[in-house]
């Protein structure tokens, strides 16, 4: 791999600790959700910080895929990133991808977003690891 750029950061205590980027950018307390019975608050959690990085990089990835076929779009991309125990023990990750790209047709939407999931690094980095559900709309 030709590595663009590095992002680096740091965690403190884990689930109920610190994390905070090289930059100072990112700065936020870290707190387990209310649902796994943490702390109701101003906090963030390592599931939610995975959906902003992944819808971010997913609506990037959908982008140059459109760019790339000369379209233009306007679109949003909403994850929702769960968190579960498995059978065999340990926890894991499922995400459902929900794609809006208003104006256009629904299949055209639908394969924009299927060529986006191949290129996307997030889409690589889970792909046979992470159960992601892609939905799409075009209203």
């Amino acid at each position: 791999m030709k590595v663009l750029y590095t992002a680096v950061a740091t965690s403190v205590g884990g689930r109920n600790g610190h994390v905070k980027s090289s930059d100072g950018v990112l700065n936020l307390e870290v707190r387990s959700p209310k649902e796994m019975g943490g702390a109701d608050g101003p906090y963030t959690n390592p599931e939610q910080l995975f959906a902003a990085g992944y819808s971010a990089c997913f609506g990037s990835a959908l982008n140059l895929v459109a760019l790339k076929q000369r379209k233009r779009i306007e679109s949003s991309v909403t994850a929702k990133v769960s968190i579960g125990e498995k059978a065999e023990g340990g926890f894991m990750l499922a995400v459902e991808m929900n794609v809006n790209i208003p104006g256009i047709d629904q299949k055209e939407a639908e394969a924009l977003v299927q060529e986006a999931h191949q290129v996307c690094p997030y889409s690589n980095a889970t792909r046979n690891n992470v159960e992601v559900t892609l939905k799409v709309t075009t209203k």
